[in-house]
């Protein structure tokens, strides 16, 4: 028998997981993002960038998680990961480098809080934001593309970093 929203026995948890998201600004992507935060007990979420579409194409994706999972939007990115950098977090940026390291090899730092960094839908992370992280991580690909979608890419990392954590 197929389970429902309500008969599930998913235990509801947090995990010590801050997503900023770099100029990610398409509308589709952001409610889904908040789903995916939700679905993975994730503490906030942070949209860095000056055009952040939070309206009605939006929410349409985001099924009314944006309610539940705390987000913040601020301008600059780099002012933002050095703000987490103070306060202690480790961190990690989802993207694919010279010298990146593969998701599935990557172990996080079990006592410090994590900073899960997103990129443009086109561009990625940049590199400012690169040069500020304690780490790269990428997921590997066996196709022919070199990337993947925004939220693909954010559902397998949060996956593997709450699986350590658990």
């Amino acid at each position: 028998m197929q389970l429902t929203h309500y008969n599930t026995n998913f235990s509801k948890r947090t995990f010590p997981i801050h997503i900023i998201c770099e100029n990610v600004t398409n509308a589709p992507n952001i409610g889904s993002l908040f789903r995916t935060a939700d679905a993975f007990g994730i503490e906030k979420m942070v949209f860095c960038g000056t055009h952040i579409p939070l309206g009605r194409k939006m929410t349409k994706t985001s099924r009314a998680t944006e309610k539940v999972v705390p987000f913040e939007v601020k301008e600059n990115a780099s002012e933002v990961v050095l703000q987490y950098q103070k306060q202690g977090y480790q961190i990690v940026a989802l993207e694919i480098t010279s010298n990146s390291t593969a998701i599935d090899s990557y172990t996080l730092t079990t006592n410090k809080p994590v900073a899960l960094i997103i990129g443009d839908e086109n561009f990625g992370v940049s590199q400012d934001i690169l040069n500020l992280s304690d780490a790269v991580i990428h997921i590997e690909m066996f196709g022919q593309n070199s990337s993947m979608n925004v939220v693909q890419a954010t559902t397998i990392a949060l996956y593997e970093m709450t699986k350590q954590l658990r």
